[in-house]
Parts: structure tokens; sequence; C-alpha cells
């Protein structure tokens, strides 16, 4: 992640979140991956991941692979 910029990034969260916090927030970078970020703790460095990587992790959650098992 040393060589990349993220200055001027325009990152974006869920509407679920309502602007009261407990939301990753997501950005997408000029060579196709994306960077992820928890907006309660914005000091905390992006986890920075593939286009592949984000495409099959959004595959995933809309299949619910990812829900809070209950």
């Amino acid at each position: 992640m040393s060589n990349t910029n993220l200055d001027g990034l325009n990152w974006f969260k869920a509407s679920a979140s309502s602007g009261s916090g407990g939301c990753l927030e997501v950005a997408f970078l000029d060579d196709g991956r994306v960077a992820l970020r928890d907006n309660e703790d914005p000091s905390n460095p992006p986890f920075i991941v593939s286009a592949h990587v984000w495409t099959c992790f959004l595959d995933g959650a809309g299949r619910g692979e990812f829900n809070i098992p209950t």
C-alpha cells in the first residue's frame, strides 16, 4: 500500500448507515482496486483489494453468505 496514493478519493458508504457511523466506506482506485475503511476509526489505514476480490465479495454478500448466524 505504500505506493498507493489515497489522496482525493471519493468514499462511499451504505445508505443504511444513515450518517450514524458504524459503516464501512468504499473508494475505487484508478487501477481498479477497491479501498475499504472503517468510518468509526479513520486513523486506521484502508484495506485494499483487487477488483476480482471485491466482485466475489459482493456476490457472496448478495447471496447472504456473510449474514450473521442466528
